[in-house]
């Protein structure tokens, strides 16, 4: 039984395609490329903002960006979401009157690739932000994530340039969502989970992009205590994580990580001698599987 509710699908035409070019030897190969189109969002008739996206789940990108954005309430009635690819928009209807126009004049460029921004007031919303204070994460299941997600079949496996989020739950990886922008594949989550009832209670958030403020604010508006990065930290990454009591994990790979914040969630109880070099089993590396 697979582990994940959503996971990339590389032989997705759609997603890349074939480009030729020359290799370090000067011999002609092919190499697949990521696609990258734009996507106009609407939020009933207003023009909010146009993404650059490889083009898969294009709803569940409109709905987690204009939640994270704050720009769509958690109790908001969304009517419709009409999405059109030949004129590359999506709209976004609710049962509630929005006009953002001040709010989009009003906004911060984030660390994030493409076009991360943080609109409005933003960072006064997370002051009230309270993060689940019991939540516990536990190192054999950080190692059993690290494996699975880095050995599933995915756009960045086959053609690299991409950013991967997955969404998980004790040791099982449930959403795993890919990107140019790692800011787009955690609001495909977002909004994957508004639009199906998933709930925070219990999981854990996985990046493979750096740890900056924007991965931590959306995080934390999405309600995730624990946020865990193969990459980096940013200062203001982890001033934010612990000024909202989020664990933040970074730098996972093979055996080790670093805490920089929320360590007291943190339960030791892997075996190190069982886990390999690369975060996976001994044996799953002798196979070369």
């Amino acid at each position: 039984m697979s582990e994940f509710l959503v996971k990339p699908d590389p032989g997705d035409a759609r997603l890349t395609r074939r480009v030729e070019g020359t290799d370090h030897e000067g011999k002609a190969v092919e190499a697949s490329v990521p696609m990258e189109r734009p996507l106009t969002l609407f939020l009933n008739g207003q023009e909010i903002v146009t993404m650059m996206t490889i083009g898969d789940h294009p709803e569940c990108l409109a709905v987690g960006y204009l939640l994270n954005q704050g720009m769509l309430r958690a109790d908001d009635t969304i009517t419709a979401i009409d999405h059109d690819d030949e004129i590359e928009t999506v709209v976004v209807r609710t049962e509630r009157k929005t006009d953002y126009e001040d709010k989009l004049k009003k906004k911060t460029l984030t660390s994030g690739c493409a076009q991360g921004t943080v609109f409005g007031d933003l960072m006064d919303e997370i002051e009230a932000i309270r993060l689940d204070s019991d939540a516990e994460v536990r190192t054999s299941w950080l190692y059993a994530l690290s494996k699975t997600i880095n050995t599933t079949p995915s756009l960045y496996l086959k053609a690299g340039a991409i950013h991967g989020c997955v969404l998980c739950e004790g040791d099982r990886s449930l959403i795993y969502m890919e990107d140019v922008g790692r800011h787009n594949a955690v609001d495909k989550i977002a909004g994957y989970m508004a639009l199906n009832g998933i709930g925070p209670e219990g999981k854990i958030f996985y990046t493979t992009g750096r740890l900056t403020s924007e991965m931590v604010i959306k995080t934390a508006k999405m309600g995730i205590p624990i946020l865990v990065s193969r990459s980096g930290f940013t200062v203001w990454g982890v001033d934010l994580a612990r000024q909202l009591g989020m664990t933040l994990i970074g730098r996972m790979k093979g055996k080790r990580f670093l805490v920089l914040s929320g360590e007291e969630r943190l339960r030791y109880d892997a075996d190190l001698a069982h886990i390999g070099d690369q975060g996976t089993t001994p044996s799953t590396q002798e196979s070369g599987r």
